[in-house]
């Protein structure tokens, strides 16, 4: 029988300008954006964006049973999205809230330069978990979430909307995966306590998947701002140590109730660790636990010829993963397919045009792909 997911949480529209070929020359941000420069770009791009959209497409392109549920506005943007969903045959979970505003990103992405979002987080501000029906959770064994920290609900009152739909969710059997976002240190998710919710959420998270950088912001702010002293502007994942900051982050999300932690470390690739007990995931995915029980690897990323965009790929690699552990794939299988669709990821402006299925994957891989 094969196994469904529900992928739920963030959704909005991505607005990509795309800067024109010469930019390559540039290495900061500032020598492009300056004040009064006018710069000629070529056509947008334009395309669905958030969790929902990035690893529920993913998973789709991927070959997963996988319905995407997320709230959108009754306006043109919301519109956008379920015409795109619609293409894929999965706008039909998606909540409808009139008057409200259809979320949407504006995505800075020079060619070699890491991206900037101006972000409007709009309807996903109101979404707290009890609009998804029991219904749409019959015959589901895996339910992964994303983005909580730009959406209002989830995060206010110490997480209490977001412990109580994980909470909800791990009783039915179904085993339950989390990502997050990254955080606005000046917004009032920059200033919610952070330890706090994730020491209620994570005894209810099977998967937890976030990025390296949001992840030490949440727990160790002090750790967090001296990397980004150290690395002076540039991509902190070009400094961090497996052994002194990787690890111990890993290990304290264990400690703190989840049953394994997948990282996100940018270029570097992935890390990956499972508690020594991983029986207690949810019953309906029905987990081999010997093979998942105390595995922990760092997998490295794989080459790949250019670089358009790194938008989406955190969210094409847990699709990959989630995908993979669906099919019943041993944990070191699924970190090298995860690291192996964010590595095609990155080679469109949108999350999904590159991806193939996940046995054209395992044949590039098979067939020798290079690593960094």
């Amino acid at each position: 029988m094969v196994k469904k997911a529900v992928v739920a949480g963030h959704i909005c529209i991505d607005i990509t300008p795309v800067f024109p070929e010469n930019t390559r020359k540039l290495t900061e941000l500032a020598e492009i954006l300056m004040p009064g420069k006018l710069i000629h770009m070529s056509s947008p791009d334009v395309h669905t964006g958030g969790a929902v959209a990035n690893t529920g497409l993913g998973m789709k392109r991927l070959g997963a049973d996988v319905r995407l549920i997320g709230k959108i506005g009754n306006d043109d943007f919301g519109g956008m999205i379920r015409h795109i969903l619609d293409q894929y045959g999965a706008g039909d979970d998606l909540i409808v809230e009139n008057g409200a505003i259809t979320s949407y990103s504006i995505v800075i992405a020079p060619p070699g330069i890491d991206r900037i979002f101006l972000h409007c987080p709009g309807a996903n501000d109101t979404f707290d978990g009890t609009e998804i029906p029991d219904p749409a959770l019959d015959d589901v064994a895996l339910f992964h979430f994303g983005y909580p920290t730009i959406m209002k609900k989830m995060y206010e009152d110490e997480g209490r909307h977001l412990i109580s739909l994980m909470k909800r969710i791990r009783e039915k059997g179904i085993a339950t995966s989390l990502d997050m976002a990254a955080v606005d240190p000046d917004s009032p998710a920059g200033k919610a306590d952070w330890e706090t919710i994730l020491s209620g959420v994570l005894p209810y998270v099977d998967f937890f998947v976030p990025s390296f950088e949001e992840l030490c912001f949440m727990l160790d702010r002090k750790r967090y701002a001296g990397l980004l002293e150290r690395a002076g502007g540039k991509d902190i994942t070009e400094i961090i140590s497996i052994d002194d900051d990787i690890t111990p982050l890993a290990a304290r999300c264990i400690e703190m109730g989840a049953r394994s932690v997948l990282l996100k470390c940018g270029a570097p690739g992935l890390y990956f660790r499972a508690s020594t007990d991983m029986k207690k995931t949810g019953s309906r995915l029905d987990l081999n636990e010997k093979e998942w029980s105390g595995f922990c690897r760092f997998e490295k990323s794989f080459r790949i010829d250019r670089v358009l965009s790194g938008t989406g790929a955190g969210d094409i690699s847990i699709a990959a993963f989630l995908t993979s552990i669906l099919e019943g794939c041993a944990p070191g299988e699924a970190l090298e397919n995860a690291a192996a669709a964010g590595a095609l990821c990155c080679m469109s402006y949108d999350a999904i045009s590159a991806l193939t299925s996940l046995s054209d994957i395992r044949k590039r891989i098979d067939s020798g792909w290079e690593k960094v």
